[in-house]
């Protein structure tokens, strides 16, 4: 569970079409906590919301966060709320900064692809890669140079950057092509945040292309089947406060949680924000989540609550 911080919103930008960017600063001291390359805050909203954004600024600097945020057309009110009542001089609630999306920074070469609003956690990634001398660069897509935010910024850092507008180009980018020219060498690590779809297609034609060293961010849950031996009905045993509840047949993890009083952070309950990240102490959990790794799911240590389920018939948690 992260703490919460008190922001104030210093600056509101247009950066393209219905993206906007949200500087804040700290009003508990002269800094905020420290942050990695690829990490997001939470967003405490005054209509009850909260929403995860990634942060796109230098993580050298800590008198400032700055996120990038779409105005979503399918918006279940977090994003248009921040974009239609949002103001300048507003004190807000944050959380800490959570890195699920890691930049590894000894790597021999980075290749970094970014789709839409997307390209937020890749700035901020491009922007520690320029300040530590490694080598990397950058593929940014989107459907028009309008709708591009963060142009300007990219283009200063003097990379290798590849560009492509749907509207210019006549459609989509051919994906697998440009990550043959660029995964071929040793020490690759590649990495890629937008679109579900372009996501899948880049794990895909990484896979193909032989590249065991991919990292993703999804902005929208892929939909993880439950497993076959996972269990309808099983026991869950919150250590800390001393509970032992069961999940019933239909019910849900989450479900279960909220039902009883137990301090639980939550955000997109959808597997792909990790707020609800939980020690497990105990038990086999079914992920069901898009933030663990495949060795991080295998290793047991920790789930996210939110979607997971269980195939054992005890679950320990530390809650």
């Amino acid at each position: 569970m992260t703490p919460a911080l008190n922001a104030l919103v210093h600056t509101l930008r247009h950066e393209a079409d219905d993206i906007l960017s949200l500087e804040l600063r700290p009003l508990d001291g002269p800094e905020f906590p420290a942050f990695s390359a690829g990490a997001h805050i939470d967003l405490h909203l005054p209509n009850g919301l909260v929403r995860s954004y990634s942060l796109l600024n230098d993580p050298g600097e800590r008198h400032r966060y700055v996120l990038g945020i779409l105005k979503d057309r399918a918006s279940r009110g977090g994003s248009r709320w921040v974009h239609e009542q949002l103001h300048v001089g507003q004190r807000i609630t944050i959380g800490s900064p959570r890195n699920h999306f890691a930049l590894h920074e000894e790597a021999a070469h980075s290749v970094l692809v970014a789709g839409g609003i997307g390209v937020t956690p890749i700035l901020c990634m491009a922007r520690r890669l320029k300040a530590i001398g490694r080598s990397f660069e950058l593929l940014y897509f989107a459907r028009s140079r309008r709708s591009a935010a963060f142009l300007d910024e990219l283009q200063a850092l003097g990379m290798p950057l590849h560009l492509h507008f749907d509207d210019e180009c006549g459609g989509p980018p051919a994906l697998r092509a440009l990550l043959a020219e660029r995964l071929g060498r040793s020490g690759v690590h590649a990495y890629a945040c937008g679109p579900a779809v372009m996501l899948d297609a880049f794990e895909k034609d990484c896979a193909a292309l032989g590249c065991a060293d991919v990292h993703v961010e999804r902005f929208t849950a892929a939909e993880v089947a439950a497993a076959t031996d996972a269990r309808d009905q099983y026991t869950v045993e919150l250590r800390r406060s001393g509970q032992v509840l069961t999940v019933q047949p239909g019910q849900s993890l989450l479900a279960a949680l909220k039902a009883v009083p137990v301090r639980l952070d939550t955000s997109c309950e959808e597997g792909v924000c990790g707020s609800c990240e939980t020690r497990v102490l105990a038990g086999t959990p079914d992920h069901r989540d898009s933030v663990l790794s495949a060795s991080e799911k295998a290793a047991n240590q920790v789930m996210m609550v939110c979607v997971s389920g269980c195939r054992s018939e005890r679950l320990v948690l530390d809650l």
